[in-house]
């Protein structure tokens, strides 16, 4: 088939394909998430994803609508623009019921789910439209395997807990597992039936019913799959109604106070609106505010890279992400040496899981440490933030985090004593490569070879450089002179180190690395377009890097590559050496709008966009492979990418944000318009509440033939606007 691509015995489908979607449907609310198929329903086909999840745990392993003895026609599949409701049409194939001829399209059944509060709520109406009374049989079919994430992904246990005695009441059926963790895990079904619906049939692996529907009549059919933890307290499940009206009120209320963004671009505006939705529905609630959980299926919880990164691309429209995110991350901070968990005293968190296997040290991540950037990071964001809100009574409340973060990198990240910061995984359960390309193939040098020893990533260098300045700025804020003077001269004394060490003058970029034995991984890599996001890059390298990255062997017409085409290790279907990836792509256009390449910002941004065109629901994966752009075609997915996934939702803000050259500096009550431009495809961008502390202003950019000029349309007497064109 023209729509699979097949090379070396592996199959990938294009974008543009009708199989890319699969007919998968995705719903998520707080630490619960569902993967449906078109149908509705959940089977254990394709990647084996499909399912029923709370804090890691699978609680619906099967889920299956059977119509008399086939499955029904499909006529339509959709989740709501807001997310809170998958609606499936269906209707009958030609089929005999008590030996009564049904002729297709005959019967319509809607399906609507909905989460809430660790509980799947569906409702079925089915309706008559014949001529004659009809009598049918239908059947739901459902199991539960309460497989562990990692299992789901294909680790295998040597040991699981057991299941216990189904228990059946009338209208109630639980399915109840008891784990090894000693927490009992309980699938609990409650079902109704109203009308002329009859129940035949209940047992631990289905139910039956018989309905009689006159011509016109409509039957409904209620039915709730509820995820229960005896370590969890307990919740009343509300009926349908009610549930759904408070997800959509809550839905509604998350949008009100939006900064909202549109243009005068339709396709644009359903990239920046679908993002949006998905950034609210990855929002999970913590006892220190919101968080937004990393991506689904694989990493439906905490990440601390990825909930930054997300907070850093969103920071300018939405910088309550950002505080929800510095919050949580200070509280969790690592206080002592754990080894089994990569933890030291100061170092910021990478991943925290619930579930069985980790509560249990199968799996080294309740709450695992092994990040190098994370430290850095969340002292970038945390100056990001204080610039972005002026916040002062929250950046004193997080200080002694940041100083321990600081103290980390001085003291811990330094393994050698070379004034470069490393990794080196000290759990032998957990990850080798710690940086944001954390395959065990991300970093090698130019014969393919694998770095070893600990490990120097040129990213991170330039996130210590940022970080340490972004302090010295945040010192500056609380009167701390001789700190902040003190954290400037290191600032500079690593930028010119950096640029010693790790230019290569005949690759016209920083090595990717430098591993174990100091020796340099003179590979070309998108990492060194982070290294124009931070701004250590001196203005000759960053020329040289921004030239590099959008040629062709780095630039797919999707979007910048990982690596480039010449490298050896390159595979456009690797998950991180030549595959493209959003947010690693809006990160480098803000680099590149630093430096002043507004070109180069707007052929990634097209680029980008331009495959959002062609996923459904302009929803951008966590990556695509990295091939060639071709003619008519669309680009090609990536397996098993997350989607939705947090940082790729993030990315097109990050990304508008680097054309407009868009900044808010609260404590300065100034907005900043830095040489803003617009691709042909914009004509106008407006921006509406955004925020400066606690004013807003109204903005409207319009692109002329010689330059962008902007119109106030609403703005406090206290804000000011700052365009440099």
């Amino acid at each position: 088939m023209e729509d699979i691509v097949n090379i070396e015995g592996k199959f990938y489908i294009l974008a543009t394909s009708p199989l890319a979607d699969q007919h998968t449907r995705v719903l998520k609310h707080e630490h619960t998430f569902a993967v449906f198929d078109g149908y509705g329903d959940i089977h254990p086909i394709g990647l084996g994803e499909q399912g029923l999840y709370h804090r890691g745990t699978r609680f619906l392993s099967r889920l299956e609508f059977i119509l008399g003895n086939s499955r029904p026609l499909m006529l339509s599949s959709t989740v709501r623009e807001d997310n809170t409701v998958l609606a499936i049409d269906l209707t009958n194939p030609d089929m005999n019921m008590d030996d009564q001829a049904v002729p297709r399209g005959t019967l319509h059944i809607l399906r609507t789910k909905f989460l809430w509060e660790g509980a799947c709520y569906e409702t079925i109406k089915i309706q008559n439209y014949g001529l004659e009374p009809l009598e049918l049989d239908f059947s739901i079919n459902f199991a539960s395997d309460f497989a562990d994430i990692f299992e789901v992904r294909g680790l295998k246990r040597e040991r699981r807990g057991r299941r216990l005695e189904d228990e059946l009441d009338e209208g109630r059926i639980v399915l109840p597992y008891y784990g090894l963790d000693d927490v009992r895990r309980s699938t609990r079904i409650e079902y109704l039936a109203t009308g002329s619906i009859e129940t035949t049939n209940a047992s631990s692996g289905g139910l039956g019913f018989h309905a009689y529907l006159t011509p016109k009549e409509e039957a409904y059919f209620y039915l709730t799959v509820a995820c229960d933890l005896s370590d969890e307290e307990a919740f009343e499940m509300m009926s349908h109604g009610d549930g759904l009206k408070k997800a959509k009120e809550t839905r509604v209320t998350a949008n009100a106070n939006d900064c909202q963004i549109s243009s005068s671009n339709d396709l644009f505006n359903k990239w920046l609106d679908h993002s949006r939705e998905d950034l609210h529905m990855m929002l999970s609630t913590t006892p220190y505010g919101l968080y937004p959980y990393a991506g689904v299926p694989w990493f439906n919880t905490i990440f601390g890279r990825d909930g930054i990164i997300t907070a850093l691309e969103t920071l300018c429209f939405d910088p309550e992400i950002a505080r929800g995110v510095l919050a949580y991350l200070a509280a969790t901070q690592a206080q002592k040496i754990v080894p089994e968990e990569d933890a030291e005293p100061g170092k910021i968190l990478h991943e925290v899981r619930n579930s069985e296997m980790a509560r249990l040290g199968e799996v080294p991540f309740r709450r695992y440490y092994g990040s190098v950037d994370a430290t850095p990071l969340f002292i970038i964001l945390a100056n990001a933030y204080y610039e972005r809100t002026g916040d002062r009574s929250f950046l004193q409340a997080i200080w002694d985090n940041i100083t321990l973060a600081l103290d980390w990198i001085d003291r811990y990240g330094d393994l050698d004593g070379d004034g470069f910061i490393e990794y080196i995984k000290r759990s032998p359960k957990g990850l080798s490569d710690q940086g944001w390309k954390d395959s065990y193939d991300a970093i090698f040098h130019a014969d393919g070879s694998l770095a070893e020893g600990s490990i120097a990533l040129c990213e991170v260098q330039s996130y210590v450089y940022a970080a340490k300045r972004g302090a010295a700025n945040l010192a500056h804020a609380l009167g701390l002179e001789g700190k902040s003077r003190a954290l400037l001269m290191e600032a500079d004394i690593l930028k010119k180190r950096f640029e010693e060490t790790f230019w290569c003058d005949d690759l016209s970029t920083y090595a990717i690395a430098l591993d174990g034995n100091n020796q340099l991984c003179r590979v070309r890599s998108s990492n060194a377009g982070h290294c124009l996001f931070t701004g250590i890059a001196s203005p000759e390298a960053a020329e040289k890097i921004a030239d590099g990255l959008v040629q062709p062997d780095f630039f797919s017409g999707w979007g910048v590559r990982t690596i480039p085409t010449s490298e050896a290790r390159y595979n456009p279907m690797s998950y991180h050496n030549g595959s493209v990836w959003p947010h690693d792509n809006a990160l480098i256009a803000y680099g590149l709008a630093r430096y002043g390449f507004k070109d180069k910002v707007i052929k990634v941004l097209t680029g980008v966009f331009e495959s959002s065109l062609l996923m459904e629901r302009h929803r951008l994966p966590e990556l695509i492979c990295g091939f060639e752009r071709r003619p008519g075609e669309g680009p090609t997915l990536y397996p098993v990418a997350c989607s939705p996934q947090s940082w790729s939702a993030g990315a097109v803000f990050m990304l508008l944000q680097a054309c407009l050259g868009l900044s808010v500096n609260a404590v300065e009550r100034r907005v900043y318009l830095m040489h803003p431009r617009l691709p042909d495809f914009l004509q106008e961008v407006e921006i509406r509440n955004l925020k400066v502390g606690d004013s807003s202003v109204d903005l409207l950019l319009e692109r002329t033939a010689q330059h962008i000029g902007f119109s106030i349309l609403r703005k406090e007497e206290d804000v000011e606007i700052v365009m440099i064109d």
